[in-house]
């Protein structure tokens, strides 16, 4: 296809303006993805959209099932089943107890 860029699976981020830690969830506007690599401000980061991605902070008001649906809350910066003003990212790739404060996520570009 002579218009495809790029698959999207993976995107820069150009001249990011805060330093970030690979493995890093974050939200740039409405994207949604996990930070390859440290990266210092100015220079662009990698962010990745799709596939599982271990030890994410969880939001320790419930336990997660395999396949839950997941949300992203932008204020604790922490994963969470709870929609209400959070942007939907992916599911629960594995179970989760109530109090674990990290938990295993899919993200997924069919999600957004």
């Amino acid at each position: 296809m002579k218009s495809m860029l790029q698959k999207g699976k993976n995107l820069t981020v150009p001249a990011i303006t805060t330093a970030v830690t690979g493995g890093q969830a974050v939200k740039y506007g409405s994207l949604f993805g996990i930070i390859e690599a440290d990266t210092a401000v100015g220079d662009d980061a990698v962010l990745v959209r799709t596939g599982v991605h271990g030890d994410q902070p969880k939001d320790t008001a419930a336990a997660w099932t395999f396949g839950d649906i997941l949300y992203w809350d932008d204020t604790a910066k922490k994963f969470t089943k709870t929609a209400t003003n959070n942007l939907r990212v992916g599911y629960a790739a594995a179970a989760a107890q109530q109090a674990d404060a990290t938990g295993a996520v899919l993200l997924g570009v069919d999600t957004v």
